[in-house]
C-alpha cells in the first residue's frame, strides 16, 4: 500500500495519502477538490544510519549522497 503525494490544483496545497486501491477517488484534504496532480516522490533508502535519496543527480566526481570529497561549483 503505497503513499502518494498530490498537489491540489484548486487550492495549491500539497498532501500525501495512502492509496489502498488504484480506483480510489482521492480528494484534497483542504478543500475537497478532485482536481489533483500526482507529484513525483523520490524514495529514500537507509544506508549506515543516514537517509539518502535514491534519485540524487550525479555530480560526476564520485560523490556519495552522504559525503563529497571534491569541489563542485554550480
Amino acid at each position: 500500500m503505497p503513499i502518494y503525494e498530490f498537489k491540489c490544483l484548486e487550492c495549491d496545497k500539497e498532501f500525501e495519502t495512502l492509496v489502498i486501491d488504484a480506483d480510489d477517488r482521492i480528494i484534497c484534504y483542504y478543500c475537497n477538490s478532485k482536481n489533483l496532480e500526482k507529484q513525483f516522490s523520490p524514495f529514500g533508502i537507509k544506508a549506515e544510519g543516514e537517509i539518502a535519496s535514491a534519485n540524487l543527480p550525479s555530480s560526476g566526481c564520485g560523490c556519495s549522497p552522504v559525503s563529497c570529497g571534491c569541489s563542485v561549483r554550480n
